[in-house]
């Protein structure tokens, strides 16, 4: 059903606050109807800064409000199930962010409700799947500019949780969901799966190497429950007998020289995703390297943050609101529940290879358990 006004629902005042709600502001026909964090002081500081009317104390008191029809949920991972559960039920479509969900028995349970409502909007906020960039580079390696895929390798390195000094919060916090598997892996799995195709078996190392930090409550050193390395190769499907492989590095430790890169090696080119948004590629052996990245026009839009994740939200949002508009709940390119389940089985795949030393293959049953 076609509206004139999309009611946003924004639930958390983190990434909400810096990246979503400046872009749902300029999004035409959207209005920003109402905010809840699990503090209220935070909402009502968000309610004020953006001017927006409800100021909710819990997600079911957003949730009741009429006058709200697409719900963001960016509250921790943990809450990310049952809140996009109740959203579905209470007939909101549904932004929901990464990872889907604590694992993939949540993620299934929410994938299975979004495919009975086929009216409602049900999308996993990958949204790197919208930056122009980004896009370019998936429609190169669709038509052929690779060849046959030989190997990919994908780096996510920063230095955000380098110190020990860093405050423990719910990203220390096991229960939470926190980790860097989810937060950023859950992106690199996403592209992977997005650009060269389903992602058939994994293994792993995954460790935790800073292990406690300051409970910012107590001043106390408090341990650090979550991981903050990960590294992983990956096997693709068989493509007329060959197996294509991928290597992945993400951590969160360096204290400078960070970087994010996706190199992909195929029979006739080279294509290299550098520093997020510049992309090169070359054709052939030993030939040179040519820019092929795209102009992202949120870059000239002041009140969009300076980064690659809040300029492809920004894209995000945009294509949302105007498919809730013209009545549509399929976005080109978005990354549905049934993308944000496979996600997280990789994801779930990947614990447990560094769990059981060993490969795993994606969906693989575990054994049953003695009474």
């Amino acid at each position: 059903m076609k509206q004139d006004k999309i009611g946003i629902g924004l639930i958390g005042t983190g990434f909400a606050r810096s990246a979503q709600a400046p872009a749902f502001q300029l999004c035409d026909g959207a209005e920003l109807v109402a905010v809840c964090s699990g503090h209220y002081e935070n909402a009502v500081k968000v309610a004020s800064e953006f001017k927006i009317a409800n100021a909710c104390e819990s997600y079911e008191q957003l949730l009741a409000l009429e006058e709200v029809s697409l719900v963001v949920v960016s509250a921790p991972p943990y809450l990310h199930h049952p809140i996009s559960i109740a959203a579905l039920n209470a007939g909101k479509h549904v932004i929901c962010e990464k990872p889907m969900a604590m694992n993939a028995n949540e993620a299934r349970e929410m994938t299975g409700l979004a495919a009975t409502k086929p009216n409602q909007l049900s999308i996993i906020d990958h949204e790197l799947r919208f930056n122009p960039t980004w896009r370019r580079m998936k429609e190169l390696v669709d038509g052929g500019f690779l060849g046959d895929l030989h190997h990919i390798s994908v780096t996510i390195s920063s230095g955000f949780r380098h110190s020990a000094q860093r405050p423990w919060n719910w990203w220390s916090q096991k229960s939470a969901g926190g980790g860097l598997l989810g937060a950023l892996g859950s992106h690199a799995i996403d592209a992977i799966r997005w650009m060269f195709g389903e992602i058939e078996s994994v293994t792993s190392a995954v460790a935790t190497m800073v292990p406690e930090r300051k409970d910012p409550k107590t001043g106390e050193m408090k341990t650090n429950e979550t991981d903050d390395y990960c590294s992983f190769l990956v096997r693709f499907g068989s493509q007329e007998n060959r197996i294509s492989h991928g290597v992945v590095m993400l951590s969160s430790l360096f204290a400078s020289g960070g970087k994010n890169q996706i190199t992909a090696v195929g029979s006739n080119g080279t294509l290299v995703l550098d520093g997020e948004e510049v992309l090169l590629g070359a054709i052939g052996y030993n030939h040179p390297f040519e820019e092929m990245s795209l102009a992202d026009r949120a870059r000239e839009i002041s009140v969009i943050p300076d980064n690659v994740w809040a300029r492809s939200f920004y894209h995000l949002a945009r294509e949302t609101v105007q498919a809730l508009r013209e009545g549509r709940t399929e976005i080109a390119h978005a990354a549905t529940f049934a993308d944000g389940l496979r996600c997280q089985e990789v994801i779930d795949s990947i614990l447990r290879s560094e769990a059981e030393q060993r490969w795993i293959n994606i969906g693989e049953s575990e054994p049953a358990r003695r009474p």
